[in-house]
């Protein structure tokens, strides 16, 4: 007899990581990776994270909110004017965490902010908490 619990096969969430400096990029995918067991898709801008979000649909989008050219406000706002990625959940990882209310951004489908610096090993945690999710 086979237990069918025990073949339950799990996916893995696929977040979209949009943040211009590279060794936040890195830490951030390494720690989801690693720990979450998620699948990370990295942007280093605004723009490159829009085509992403288009291609690879992702199951949420955590976002840098101070980037040069397309800011995380510009980035938000064109993610809400393309059906395919208008319904895509965001965080917000941010410096500017204490000065922003979360309450005014949810209908931009903001679903929580964490600020920095963060703690690595908790990251994972804060993102599902946000969006949710079990971990």
């Amino acid at each position: 007899m086979i237990d069918s619990s025990a073949t339950t096969i799990q996916t893995a969430r696929r977040i979209l990581f949009v943040d211009d400096e590279f060794d936040v990029r890195r830490v951030v995918q390494t720690c989801l990776e690693k720990i979450a067991h998620w699948t990370v898709i990295v942007a280093e801008s605004g723009e490159e994270g829009l085509r992403k979000a288009r291609t690879e649909h992702p199951d949420a989008i955590v976002l840098d909110v101070m980037m040069p050219g397309m800011d995380g406000y510009q980035f938000l706002n064109a993610l809400l004017l393309q059906p395919e990625t208008r319904s895509i959940p965001v965080v917000l990882l941010t410096a500017k965490a204490d000065s922003l209310d979360v309450k005014q951004y949810e209908v931009m489908g903001i679903k929580g902010l964490i600020g920095k610096p963060f703690n690595p090993l908790t990251l994972h945690r804060e993102v599902a908490a946000c969006l949710n999710w079990s971990v």
